[in-house]
């Protein structure tokens, strides 16, 4: 691939009609910085002249791949919206599930195929800093009532349970007991702990709900949730997971490892016992969605060995089927 200038690059960047796998090869990541829910992507200095302007530009900007893929999604949405596309207008809410810049096709890429999404999506975003922190769910709820707003998707808590602390530490280093011959996956997971972090996790979202109902234009307005799936933990033999951003096991083989948990259906079914915790915490919150219209979108089993680019997000392919799944519960309720 020839190298290009910063001037070329940030040309595609800033046309919203230039696909992302045309602006992916371009780009790198820095695994140092990047998180679990946090890839930290920026141009590759190999195929991309990175004079002084260039590095402002990516310095300048904090989380710098997700501040350019929400401008292009936002760009790309105004502009569907006035050349006349009528779709469901959805407003999204999340983590890199929902935004994964470039390198991957999330859940939310898939989606837009068939419905108009405002995202405000980042990378590495927590439930607390989209709920308590720096809410703009609202806002965006209420500028695009306009467009007949017709649901809100929101993507949390994947931090919580299977990411990383506030201090960058793997949180499954708390939530998970060391090793105990003879002891099963829910034996390991220090329930304790685990409730804790649910308990605060559910406030956050009985808040969410309850802050989008104090509208009366949205009382009953569909709000969607999903837990995540079967995450499988890295570096296993075999692995052939090699993402530019992450080690093979950083977030879930490794501290599993130092736990002295090296069984590797052990390991997976001590993954299964939180993300079930999670959907039953999410379940609690929807209640009964005939009446609150609040649904959960279950993705469990969806995701088998070989449809994970890393530990914990799926592949591009991977996440259609993901948002399959999310479009048929959609579809249902609004």
């Amino acid at each position: 691939m020839a190298k290009i200038s910063y001037a070329e690059f940030k040309k595609k960047l800033m046309d919203p009609d230039v696909p992302d796998s045309e602006i992916a090869p371009y780009l790198t990541a820095d695994r140092e910085a990047s998180g679990p829910f946090d890839p930290r992507i920026e141009p590759d200095p190999k195929k991309v002249e990175m004079g002084p302007e260039a590095q402002m530009d990516v310095e300048s900007a904090i989380r710098w791949g997700n501040a350019i893929c929400r401008w292009r999604r936002q760009q790309a949405f105004e502009r569907r919206i006035s050349s006349g596309v009528r779709k469901p207008v959805l407003v999204s809410e999340g983590d890199s599930w929902h935004q994964f810049p470039f390198l991957i096709e999330d859940v939310i890429d898939h989606l837009n195929l068939d419905f108009l999404i405002w995202s405000l999506d980042a990378a590495g975003d927590t439930a607390d800093n989209m709920v308590n922190r720096n809410p703009e769910f609202m806002k965006a709820l209420v500028e695009q009532k306009r467009n007949k707003v017709a649901g809100f998707l929101f993507s949390g808590a994947g931090n919580d349970v299977i990411g990383e602390d506030l201090l960058g530490n793997p949180v499954l280093g708390t939530l998970v007991k060391n090793f105990q011959r003879g002891k099963d996956a829910a034996w390991h997971v220090d329930k304790a702990k685990l409730s804790a972090v649910l308990s605060q996790l559910e406030k956050g979202y009985q808040k969410l709900v309850s802050t989008v109902r104090m509208d009366p234009d949205f009382k009953t307005l569909p709000i969607f949730f999903h837990g995540y799936g079967y995450a499988i933990p890295g570096g296993f033999p075999g692995d052939k997971r090699h993402p530019i951003y992450a080690k093979q096991d950083e977030w879930l083989g490794g501290p599993l490892k130092e736990k002295g948990i090296v069984d590797l259906k052990l390991q997976r079914d001590i993954v299964r016992v939180l993300i079930d915790a999670l959907y039953d915490m999410l379940h609690s919150v929807a209640g009964n969605s005939k009446t609150s219209f609040v649904y959960v979108v279950d993705v469990r089993g969806e995701l088998k060995e070989g449809d994970w680019a890393d530990e914990i997000h799926a592949t591009s392919d991977a996440f259609g089927r993901v948002a399959a799944r999310f479009k048929k519960v959609i579809n249902a309720a609004i």
